[in-house]
């Protein structure tokens, strides 16, 4: 099987309370994620705060991270920006070993039209080895990379691979998986929606709960894979106040606040986010003591 199929996970950067980055909790974080079953991990995507790393913390981020994964399960980089240009040199000067893909998420604020997007991830693809997956987040971006241009690109470049799928927007999922070419993944973004969207045939996620529970989420993903939804309705409904709460004062302080309580790492956040409300807090710890 694709390692693509089934639980990825977007993992958090943890933080000293100073505000550096925390290696033995990015230690324990990766522990954590490989004992509870899942198959693949995300460093530096928006839930590793990647925009408020300079590029050496990024760079030496990777490099420990891939040091600790030692290739037990799939790898993937985030790297994406509103720069082509820039992200191109990024990625032409990334160190690729022990990494299987690069996750790249539509460029932000400027808001391209479905021609920018295309050029830009033509200018992507042609400038690296490694398998690409796009990232559809328009709530974040600012737009949105339409059906029409994704399943052009699946089709012009070959190390395209699949899309983190994060709109939720239902008709855009339908036009994909009709007109997508066979074997090109379609992957949930979306916490709230794996489940349906695995039912339309996404081949799994790249989940922000997942950081807190992976064995939960990544026993759910299995049992949709093996079409075994009844199964999986009530992993479903388990999940979905914890699921709430991940969002509910933002990302990830809400994850990070469930990872505090469970002893993996701390729950600094840097600027411009902040931690989660007291309100919250209390509720975060509550549902992560009822389910883990």
């Amino acid at each position: 099987m694709n390692i693509f199929y089934g639980t990825g996970v977007a993992m958090v950067t943890p933080f000293h309370a100073d505000g550096q980055v925390d290696y033995n909790g990015l230690k324990n974080l990766i522990e954590h994620l490989i004992d509870g079953g899942v198959e693949y991990l995300v460093s530096l995507g928006t839930t590793g705060e990647s925009a408020t790393l300079s590029e050496a913390e990024r760079k030496q981020v990777w490099a420990f991270t891939a040091e600790v994964v030692n290739k037990r399960v799939g790898l993937v980089a985030g790297i994406g920006g509103n720069n082509t240009h820039e992200v191109v040199e990024q990625i032409k000067a990334f160190n690729t070993a022990g990494y299987d893909a690069i996750l790249s998420s539509s460029p932000h604020y400027n808001k391209p039209t479905q021609e920018g997007i295309y050029q830009h991830y033509k200018a992507i693809a042609q400038n690296t080895q490694l398998p690409i997956i796009l990232y559809n987040v328009p709530s974040r971006t600012g737009s949105t990379i339409s059906a029409e241009t994704t399943v052009r690109l699946a089709k012009d470049f070959k190390n395209i691979i699949g899309i983190k799928e994060a709109s939720g927007n239902f008709d855009l999922f339908n036009h994909l998986m009709r007109d997508k070419p066979e074997g090109f993944l379609f992957i949930s973004g979306d916490d709230p929606v794996t489940l349906p969207m695995m039912a339309l045939g996404a081949v799994g996620v790249i989940s922000v709960i997942g950081n807190a529970l992976p064995r939960r989420l990544s026993d759910m993903v299995r049992l949709l894979l093996n079409n075994d939804y009844k199964g999986a309705h009530k992993a479903h409904y388990d999940l979905i106040e914890f699921t709430r709460l991940m969002f509910a004062d933002g990302s990830p302080a809400g994850v990070k606040t469930a990872l505090k309580q469970l002893g993996v790492c701390g729950d600094t956040v840097r600027l411009p986010l902040v931690q989660v409300g007291p309100a919250t807090k209390d509720a975060i710890i509550k549902e992560t003591q009822l389910l883990s």
